[in-house]
């Protein structure tokens, strides 16, 4: 019985594709996170530039 169980952990222990699986897509996950912050940084940047274009266009 204790072989068997053993065996089994060992068995578990050796496959370890799903864990890599689940790393590669925690690092997309994350990689996502951060390109989609990035690009709300930017319009929210991009907005200001456009908002001092149209006042200085107003202004003329």
């Amino acid at each position: 019985m204790l072989r068997r169980i053993i065996g089994a952990a060992q068995t578990l222990h050796a496959n370890e594709s799903g864990a890599a699986m689940v790393e590669y897509a925690i690092i997309t996950a994350v990689i996502a996170i951060v390109a989609l912050s990035a690009a709300q940084s930017v319009g929210t940047s991009l907005i200001g530039v456009f908002n001092g274009i149209v006042t200085a266009l107003t202004g003329i």
